[in-house]
């Protein structure tokens, strides 16, 4: 009941797109996900909800595979020598993005944040849930939260059955 009113108060907002190198040098496009669902993360390799958080990442893609695209971006102080270390310390298979601050902000819209900040966005650009780490959050960050709400994204985009037909009515 409660989901169900926080999706008839939310409105939906476009992503903000971008475009930003990934730990082996490659850029990685927003866009380059269009028709899929994507988690965008925006983390800091010294952040231990993070690191949590990376576990519950790797739950994702067990259960949903390339049904969902997964992006996390690091924020400074990280640089490449951390996130390597990151990658190979959580066996991370999705790609870690470099922001200088930018992205960051044009999802966040502010200066000074807590981190993890979770964007959950629709197949079709649009920001279905943000998540900010809390004790009312904690089960997206630890637990099958995140699960749960990817269950109910998919949910919520299967096309409605059409109601079924009335049978004609005879005029006398």
């Amino acid at each position: 009941m409660l989901s169900d009113l926080r999706l008839a108060v939310r409105s939906l907002a476009r992503a903000p797109g971008f475009a930003l190198m990934d730990s082996k040098g490659d850029i990685v496009d927003l866009y380059d996900f269009r028709g899929k669902p994507v988690i965008v993360e925006f983390m800091q390799t010294t952040c231990p909800h993070c690191a949590a958080f990376a576990g519950v990442l790797e739950k994702v893609q067990k259960q949903f595979g390339d049904k969902v695209g997964i992006v996390s971006i690091a924020n400074p102080p990280d640089n490449p020598t951390t996130v390597g270390k990151f990658i190979a310390g959580h066996n991370i298979k999705y790609p870690i993005l470099f922001d200088a601050g930018q992205a960051a902000y044009s999802y966040v819209r502010s200066m000074k944040f807590d981190l993890p900040q979770v964007y959950l966005v629709d197949a079709n650009g649009m920001v279905f849930n943000r998540y900010g780490y809390s004790a009312l959050t904690k089960d997206i960050f630890e637990g099958d939260g995140l699960l749960n709400e990817i269950d109910r994204l998919f949910a919520s985009s299967k096309p409605k059955a059409p109601a079924a037909a009335k049978p004609a009515v005879k005029k006398k």
